[in-house]
C-alpha cells in the first residue's frame, strides 16, 4: 500500500511540474523544481491561484486574460490521458468562475471542440456557482459557430427552465448565420413546446429582425403572413421587412412591399427609408457610381415629402457609400453639415471617416478625427477590432511607420493587441526589411502572453536594398567610329531643322 501511494504521489508531482502553468511560474520566479515542497509563499502571488472576482463590485482586469488563456490551453490539449475535469480540478481548484470569465474562455478556445461542454459541466460543479441564461447563451453561441446543432439541442433540453431570451437570441442568430433560415422558422414554431422559450410578439420581432439583417426577407415575409392571425404585424415589423428586401438587394420588392404597407394604413419609418437609401446607393456603386448622388437626392426628397426627418443613420448611409467610392471630401462636407438637420455624429460616423482618411493617405487628418472622436465622448468605441482595422488600412497603403504610431496609441488606450495584430505588423516589418523591429514586437507579444507562432516571412522586392554600382574614376575615351556616328547624327538633326514640317489635317491637292 505504501509503495502504491508513493507511486501515485510521484505521478502527481511530475504532472504538476510538467504543467505549462507551473513551468511559467518557475521560469518567472526563478524557483527550483523542488520549491513546491516548501510552504507556498511564492505560488500564491500568481494570478491563477486567486479567484477572478475579489468582490461583487470589483474585479482585477489583469487576472482575467491569464486565467482564460490557461483554461483554454487545457481545453485544447486533447492528447492528455487524464480526464478534463481532473485536470481542471488540479490546476484551477481555487477559481471562482464568473460569466465574463466563461465568455473569455470560449473566445480563446476556438479549436477546443466539444471539450467546452466538459468545461461547462465542470463549472456547474463549483460551489456557489449556478448557470444562468447568460452562460448558456455563450455555450450556444460557441457551438453554433461549429454548426454543432445536435449538441445544442441536448444543451437546450438540459437547461430547460434556466434558459431565456439571451439563449434564444443566440440560437436564432447562429441558425440564420449558418444559412439555415428554414430551420430558424421551424425553431420558432417548436421552441415553446420543446425548450420552454416564450413565444410572443417580441420573440417574433427578434427572429424577423435576424432574418432580415441577413437578407432572408422572403422567409421573414412568409412567416409574418402565416402568423398574422396570431400576431398582427405593426409598423416596426413592416419596417424590418422592407429592410430585409433592401439587404437582399431587391429594390423592386422593397418598393412593392412599401406600397402595400402604405395602402394598408401604415406609414414607413426612418429605418425603412434609410434601408431604401442604402440599397439605392449600393446598386449605383455596382452599376454607375456617378449616379449615386443624384439617385440619393431622389430618396431624400421622398423622405421630405412623406414628412420623415433625417437622422444620424441617414447621414451614416450617405457618408459610408461616399467613402466607398473614394469621395472622401464630399463625405467630410456632409459630416460638417449634419448640424443643419439637427443631427450629431455617432461612433459609426467617426469610424467610417477615419478609415476613409487613412485609405486616402490623409493620415494627419485621420489622427485629428480620432482625437475629435475621443473628445466627443465616443472613445470607448475605439476597441481592439477598430484599431486592427486602422492598422490593416495603413499596412495596405505601405505606411508602416504611421501604423506603428497608431499601434502605440492603441496600447495607450488600454486596448490589448491580439494575435492578428502582431502577425500583421510583424509580417509587414519583415517585408519592409526591418527584422530588428519585428523581433522586438515578437518578444513583446511573448511577454504579454500572446501566442504568436514563428512563421517564414518574405522580404518584399520593392524594399530590398539594391547593390551599389561602382563608378570608375575616369570616363572612358570615345573611339573614332563612335565619334563619327555622333557627328553624323548631329548634322542630320541640323539638316532636318530646315525642312518645313507638314501641317496637321492637311489634305492633298488631288
Amino acid at each position: 500500500m505504501s509503495s502504491s501511494k508513493a507511486l501515485h504521489l510521484r505521478r502527481l508531482l511530475l504532472l504538476r511540474l510538467s504543467s505549462p502553468i507551473i513551468n511559467t511560474i518557475f521560469s518567472s520566479r526563478s524557483l527550483s523544481p523542488l520549491s513546491h515542497l516548501q510552504p507556498q509563499q511564492h505560488l500564491c502571488h500568481h494570478p491563477i491561484f486567486f479567484s477572478y472576482s475579489t468582490s461583487p463590485n470589483q474585479s482585477n482586469p489583469t487576472i482575467k486574460p491569464s486565467i482564460a488563456q490557461s483554461i483554454s490551453t487545457q481545453l485544447i490539449h486533447v492528447n492528455s490521458t487524464i480526464p478534463l475535469n481532473q485536470r481542471l480540478d488540479l490546476h484551477f481548484s481555487q477559481i471562482n468562475p464568473t460569466p465574463d470569465l466563461i465568455r473569455e474562455v470560449f473566445n480563446q478556445s476556438g479549436n477546443a471542440g466539444r471539450n467546452v461542454l466538459g468545461f461547462h459541466q465542470w463549472v456547474s460543479s463549483k460551489k456557489g456557482f449556478a448557470h444562468n441564461d447568460e452562460t448558456y447563451s455563450y455555450l450556444v453561441h460557441f457551438l453554433g459557430k461549429r454548426h454543432d446543432f445536435k449538441l445544442i439541442h441536448e444543451v437546450l433540453v438540459g437547461g430547460k427552465g434556466v434558459i431565456g431570451e439571451k439563449t434564444m437570441a443566440s440560437m436564432i442568430y447562429r441558425l440564420v448565420r449558418a444559412g439555415r433560415e428554414t430551420k430558424a422558422v421551424e425553431f420558432f414554431e417548436k421552441m415553446e413546446r420543446e425548450y420552454g422559450f416564450v413565444r410572443n410578439k417580441d420573440s417574433l420581432k427578434l427572429i424577423v429582425a435576424t432574418l432580415c439583417d441577413h437578407g432572408f426577407a422572403s422567409h421573414a415575409e412568409k412567416m409574418v403572413n402565416g402568423l398574422a392571425h396570431e400576431f398582427f404585424p405593426d409598423e416596426a415589423i413592416c419596417d424590418l421587412l422592407v429592410k430585409g428586401w433592401c439587404v437582399d438587394g431587391k429594390l423592386d420588392e422593397a418598393k412593392r412591399l412599401a406600397g402595400e404597407i402604405y395602402r394598408g394604413g401604415f406609414e414607413l419609418g426612418p429605418m425603412a427609408y434609410n434601408s431604401i437609401l442604402d440599397c439605392v446607393c449600393k446598386l449605383c456603386r455596382k452599376k454607375n457610381p456617378f449616379l449615386l448622388q443624384s439617385e440619393a437626392e431622389k430618396v431624400l426628397l421622398d423622405m421630405d415629402v412623406a414628412g420623415v426627418p433625417r437622422n444620424v443613420e441617414t447621414f451614416n448611409v450617405l457618408i459610408t457609400n461616399l467613402c466607398k467610392i473614394r469621395k472622401t471630401e464630399e463625405a467630410l462636407n456632409l459630416f460638417e453639415r449634419m448640424a443643419e438637420w439637427g443631427c450629431s455624429p455617432d461612433s459609426t460616423t467617426y469610424l467610417v471617416l477615419i478609415r476613409s482618411l487613412f485609405q486616402a493617405a490623409r493620415i494627419g487628418e485621420g489622427d485629428e478625427m480620432i482625437e475629435r472622436m475621443k473628445s466627443a465622448g465616443f472613445g470607448e468605441f475605439l476597441n481592439v477590432n477598430e484599431y486592427y482595422g486602422f492598422l490593416k488600412v495603413l499596412c495596405g497603403i505601405e505606411r508602416i511607420d504611421h501604423a506603428m504610431k497608431v499601434f502605440s496609441k492603441m496600447k495607450e488606450d488600454d486596448c490589448m493587441p491580439r494575435v492578428k495584430t502582431y502577425d500583421l505588423l510583424v509580417g509587414k516589418l519583415y517585408a519592409h526589411g526591418r527584422p530588428q523591429q519585428a523581433n522586438t514586437l515578437l518578444n513583446e507579444a511573448t511577454e504579454r502572453g500572446v501566442p504568436c507562432e514563428p512563421k517564414v516571412y518574405k522580404l518584399d522586392p520593392r524594399f530590398a536594398k539594391k547593390p551599389k554600382v561602382e563608378k570608375s574614376g575616369k570616363p572612358m575615351r570615345e573611339t573614332l567610329p563612335e565619334k563619327t556616328a555622333r557627328k553624323n547624327k548631329r548634322l542630320q538633326k541640323i539638316r532636318l531643322s530646315f525642312v518645313k514640317k507638314p501641317q496637321k489635317n492637311m489634305r492633298r491637292a488631288y
